[in-house]
């Protein structure tokens, strides 16, 4: 097996999407990718476990990627050994009308994860800069004082954008929230094949829709955007790690790979002692209940 560097897929410099590897497999089969996630998996629950007793930091993980790039699967698959206490999904779609009423972030502040959680975006407030980009018409439905027509979205409110999400998870970094980026990069070629798979296979083919077809036409500007987005918002607090995707098996064993070693870098977190008082007197209450009658 070829190791896993974690480094390699973190963005330390400037990034082209059309550089990066889309696929990835570590010589190994799916089933011995599979035992190694089981493996990871085990790990990271138990990590949980201490996270939510020393009840001092959230996690926050952020999941992007184009259509089909396997998210609700490698949330499914990652999670699958935490206690479901310890961990909430949040997938975001469009808009509703309460959340219109509030800045853009707003819905996604409120879902940031309790001390001692993880809270997972299946989608995030990188929309914001990527759909949106992509679609500014969809900016006027925000109702914004100084956006009267799509020709008030320039450049300049962009960079606004990116200056007030990197100022966004600044804040909770520094307020105890862990931050992990994940953009699954999936190519166009398996793209392709994922959507003939929902139309051939009738169990999926409630996933597909039209709209996905005209979307994979504005694929390289979605890339274009993805590019700009990560480049811009790659922080030391705040990383975004870019994962190859075409391989959902092995995506996923990178992804918990990534939380496990950097999670364990935080000395702290560990469960909190008995006061001495208790700790003195623990065989006592063994006696006790030792002593109790079936």
């Amino acid at each position: 097996m070829k190791k896993i560097r974690t480094e390699e897929y973190r963005i330390k410099d400037t990034i082209k999407l059309s550089e990066l590897a889309t696929h990835e497999d570590f010589d190994l089969s799916d089933k011995e990718l599979k035992e190694k996630l089981g493996e990871v998996r085990k790990d990271l629950g138990e990590f949980q476990d201490t996270l939510y007793a020393h009840g001092k930091y959230g996690v926050l993980v952020c999941l992007q990627g184009i259509d089909t790039a396997g998210k609700d699967s490698l949330i499914r698959e990652v999670f699958k050994d935490f206690n479901a206490r310890g961990v909430v999904v949040h997938s975001f779609k469009v808009p509703s009308a309460k959340e219109k009423k509030h800045d853009y972030i707003w819905r996604h502040y409120i879902a940031l994860p309790e001390r001692g959680k993880f809270s997972v975006f299946n989608r995030t407030h990188y929309e914001n800069v990527l759909v949106t980009k992509v679609h500014p018409e969809y900016i006027l439905g925000e109702n914004l004082p100084n956006v009267q027509t799509v020709n008030d979205i320039d450049d300049e409110f962009w960079a606004k954008r990116y200056r007030q999400i990197n100022d966004f998870e600044r804040h909770i970094a520094e307020n105890g929230t862990i931050i992990f980026k994940f953009f699954l990069h999936l190519s166009k070629e398996e793209q392709r094949q994922r959507l003939l798979r929902r139309l051939e296979l009738k169990r999926k083919n409630w996933k597909f829709s039209p709209a996905d077809l005209e979307e994979r036409k504005l694929w390289d500007t979605y890339e274009a955007c993805y590019e700009e987005a990560l480049n811009k918002t790659a922080k030391e607090h705040a990383p975004w790690y870019v994962i190859p995707a075409d391989n959902k098996k092995a995506a996923r064993l990178i992804v918990a790979t990534i939380m496990l070693e950097a999670l364990k870098k935080y000395k702290d977190i560990r469960e909190p002692e008995l006061d001495d008082e208790i700790k003195a007197n623990l065989e006592m209450f063994k006696q006790q209940l030792e002593k109790e009658t079936p």
